[in-house]
């Protein structure tokens, strides 16, 4: 695998020149973190093999965690993968969007073997995004684009969030201002029988399940053998704080996530409140943002306040939950 040399990382507002500059980079093998509708991507040439290595090593990231291939058509997507009536349904009624489908590869498939962890199956996603969209047209191959920060931690809503992790580690990043969900794609898997929800995420499951008229399976809880999808390890998204779920106070010495006001009393070290109006939209946007700005206020913990487990709030919960796990 290629090592993480250092590179001279270029930060340029997201305009026609440089995304036409960041895709020739992409097209040489190179590394560029791209602002897509949920969280920024670090984006290289999905068809490349030593493209999708570099990935992995400026990550960190284990070999056996699978990366979503990123389209900006339909139709491509759809040549890559072999997609049931009920991945088809999907695929029209969310992309682009934030939903990613996990299908069969099909036998055209060009998809790295890395990229896809050596797994017979795919991730695909047709961001909603104009940048994203236009990088990968300009570059003229699906990209594979895990979050854009180092592997297991707090994922990017912003450059400046991307730079903290990865300056010097890979080329460009193109700066659209923050993601506007704050929260990666949710994640289901057509592989014949019922889908099945591998990641809860930006959009809801009431939704999905509405759209395709039955209830989604959920995932084993083994653990066993390789995800069939990014986001699926149990220490994930974590800050360097540890973090303490369903609180009800926060002590002097913790930083406080708050949702709802619940923490608002508390003498915490910092405070942030996900939504003061308990909007889960809201509270899903500011997640991560608010998690890296917490820990950069020192403390050894973060106490979370509870969240609801609805709509979006089961994603939310799903992430502080991999956050607060026991770490690798």
């Amino acid at each position: 695998m290629p090592s993480s040399r250092r590179r001279i990382t270029r930060i340029a507002p997201a305009d026609a020149d440089s995304i036409a500059a960041a895709a020739a980079q992409l097209r040489a093998g190179g590394l560029v973190a791209m602002p897509t509708e949920t969280v920024y991507g670090l984006a290289a040439d999905a068809t490349s093999d030593a493209a999708v290595a570099s990935i992995y090593a400026a990550k960190g990231r284990p070999v056996f965690n699978p990366l979503i291939a990123h389209f900006a058509d339909r139709r491509d997507a759809e040549r890559e993968a072999i997609f049931d009536d009920r991945a088809k349904r999907l695929a029209r009624a969310f992309w682009p969007g934030p939903l990613t489908i996990v299908a069969p590869v099909s036998p055209a498939c060009r998809i790295s073997l890395l990229a896809r962890a050596g797994l017979d199956t795919l991730a695909l996603r047709m961001p909603d995004h104009a940048v994203a969209r236009a990088l990968i047209e300009a570059a003229g191959v699906p990209l594979a684009a895990p979050s854009a920060n180092r592997s297991g931690r707090v994922s990017p809503t912003t450059a400046a969030h991307v730079a903290a992790d990865l300056d010097g580690r890979i080329d460009w990043i193109l700066d659209a201002g923050p993601a506007p969900l704050g929260l990666e794609s949710t994640i289901v898997a057509c592989l014949g029988g019922t889908p099945r929800l591998l990641r809860p995420g930006a959009i809801a499951r009431e939704r999905i399940e509405a759209e395709l008229g039955v209830a989604l399976a959920d995932e084993p809880a083994s653990g066993a053998g390789a995800p069939l999808a990014p986001g699926l390890l149990k220490s994930h998204y974590a800050p360097r704080a540890a973090l303490r779920l369903a609180a009800r106070a926060a002590s002097r010495e913790e930083a406080a996530l708050d949702f709802g006001g619940v923490l608002a009393a508390s003498p915490a070290r910092a405070r942030l409140d996900l939504s003061p109006s308990r909007d889960l939209d809201e509270a899903a946007a500011n997640l991560f943002a608010h998690l890296r700005a917490l820990d950069a206020a020192g403390a050894a913990t973060i106490a979370a306040a509870p969240i609801p487990e609805r709509g979006l709030g089961a994603a939310i919960n799903d992430r502080l939950r991999r956050a607060a796990a026991p770490r690798p």
